[in-house]
């Protein structure tokens, strides 16, 4: 079951909002309290979409209203509709904007991910902001100085890697960063650090999964003589590339195609991945359900 409301034309990009992301066991009326909830304290909505998993017989939404008018205060606003979510025993979180989420990128020495990434913020594409990048090598630090974004380096050795890790994290909270961004980070990142961020880590990884994890991914697809390459973005778990899928996307080769042909190719598609699935993120249209998640246009 599938339900969508969307007004586009009272959205104005600089208008206060809020958004409810939601997920409880289906029931009846579920989307007639939450919106009542909202029209009875003059909230006016612009878009709600919802989606009911038959086979777990979970229910999931994204409703969002203009505050313009509300009668509660953006303050008091998860007070107000907690009652509401514990009567639901839902999982649930409000988010306001304008207000940005700070998302640090962590790379190493690909910059085709961080280049489009950089790119698409500046021309004002991502309503973000980046307070830092993080690297295990010093490589990208110019490319960050184009950007007028401060760049940190922890190099990373079997020996010191607990103990980095635990300075970034010390740096990441310093700075507030609500999300992280693996824009071809070659390290696999270690529990406790995944711990202090679940399902807000995103990663981009070069093949269409499952197919293809772990290192080499191109080599492999060019070894096992496939027609379709694909890229995969996901948040990161505990498990290497085997967190809930964001988005993903493939393009067809031939034989004729080498390895090079599909590291270009895939680069492409890479870009696009990534950017598409952190655009989900960022504007709060992605719900985990186990290790799925439901991402609503």
């Amino acid at each position: 079951m599938q339900y969508h409301i969307t007004h586009r034309s009272t959205v104005d990009k600089e208008l206060s909002k809020a958004i409810l992301l939601l997920s409880c066991t289906d029931r009846v009326g579920l989307v007639s309290r939450i919106s009542h909830f909202i029209f009875e304290r003059g909230g006016n909505i612009l878009d709600l979409d919802e989606h009911v998993d038959t086979e777990s017989g979970m229910f999931f939404i994204r409703v969002s209203w203009n505050m313009d008018g509300f009668s509660v205060s953006t303050a008091d606003l998860e007070d107000a509709f907690r009652p509401l979510a514990r009567e639901f025993q839902a999982d649930w979180k409000i988010h306001v904007t304008p207000k940005k989420p700070r998302v640090a990128m962590f790379v190493s020495k690909y910059d085709h991910c961080l280049q489009d990434l950089l790119w698409r913020h500046r021309t004002g594409e991502f309503a973000m902001e980046i307070p830092l990048i993080i690297s295990n090598h010093e490589e990208l630090a110019p490319l960050a100085a184009q950007y007028s974004i401060p760049f940190h380096t922890y190099t990373i050795t079997p020996e010191n890697k607990l103990e980095q890790e635990r300075k970034e994290l010390s740096l990441l909270k310093e700075k507030h960063v609500d999300t992280i961004v693996l824009a071809r980070y070659m390290q696999v990142l270690s529990q406790q650090f995944v711990d202090a961020y679940p399902n807000r880590i995103i990663n981009i990884h070069h093949s269409f999964l499952p197919a293809f994890s772990g290192g080499s991914p191109y080599r492999q697809a060019f070894q096992r003589g496939v027609k379709i390459i694909g890229a995969t973005s996901h948040y990161v778990t505990g498990e290497l590339d085997d967190g809930p899928i964001i988005e993903q996307d493939i393009i067809r080769i031939s034989h004729k195609d080498t390895l090079k042909d599909l590291v270009r190719k895939g680069r492409d598609l890479e870009r696009l991945v990534l950017t598409r699935a952190l655009a989900s993120h960022i504007e709060h249209r992605v719900l985990v359900n186990g290790r799925k998640t439901i991402v609503f246009n």
